[in-house]
């Protein structure tokens, strides 16, 4: 659990935490979700837990994560529709190509 604690039998580690007023609880989660500015990280079945240090929570995640494009922001679908005279569902669709590149998406609408 610390680094440095090797070998450390845990209900003894268990009582030290406890006379420190730390507490540790495992959290039954299903998926952490990280939305990050240009895509979000999934984590499915992940291992939490919650460490309560002096009133102050602290969450640890283990787990493989897999990525995930984010959302358009839609003022950038209107923004693109307009600049193109096409459908905000056309614009969305050349941005999501594009990766959300707004200046590629209007060259390629406009070709």
């Amino acid at each position: 659990m610390f680094p440095g604690m090797g070998g450390m039998d845990p209900r003894k580690m268990k009582m030290m935490m406890k006379q420190l007023g730390i507490k540790n609880e495992e959290l039954n989660v299903k998926k952490v979700i990280f939305e990050l500015e240009d895509k979000k990280l999934i984590i499915d079945d992940p291992q939490v837990s919650a460490i309560d240090m002096q009133g102050q929570k602290t969450y640890t995640v283990i787990g493989n994560a897999r990525e995930e494009a984010g959302e358009i922001p839609k003022e950038d679908i209107k923004m693109v529709a307009e600049q193109t005279s096409v459908s905000e569902e056309e614009a969305k669709k050349t941005l999501e190509e594009n990766d959300g590149d707004i200046a590629e998406a209007i060259s390629k609408l406009k070709k």
